[in-house]
């Protein structure tokens, strides 16, 4: 196999990879603007980050992207909080919107399935 065909696939690989992520990425916005019209809270800046990919086995056993996007939100106008979104393939796992997000813990997590 030359080279080029290489490099061609590896492109290939690169743009599916950067597609499905602004993909997820916009899913992710509106369902953290969503969530936060929900809770009568301000979604701020109208966008999410990207914090964290990884792979992680969905409901079916199928290897998929997790990703983590972290937004800011305000309950008073007057301040930032931080929310998280993760997302498991193009599904929303869950949304935090408590202000801390530490692994495990699912007191104030909302979990949602669209």
């Amino acid at each position: 196999m030359s080279w080029e065909i290489v490099l061609l696939v590896v492109l290939g690989a690169l743009a599916w990879y950067w597609y499905a992520g602004m993909q997820v990425r916009e899913q992710a916005i509106a369902v953290g603007r969503r969530s936060c019209a929900e809770a009568e809270l301000q979604f701020l800046d109208d966008s999410v980050a990207l914090s964290r990919t990884r792979f992680a086995r969905n409901s079916s056993g199928q290897l998929v992207f997790q990703r983590d996007y972290r937004f800011e939100f305000s309950d008073t106008g007057n301040n930032r909080l931080p929310g998280m979104i993760r997302m498991l393939g193009e599904r929303v796992e869950w949304v935090s919107l408590d202000g801390e997000w530490r692994p495990g813990y699912v007191a104030s997590v909302s979990r949602r399935i669209d």
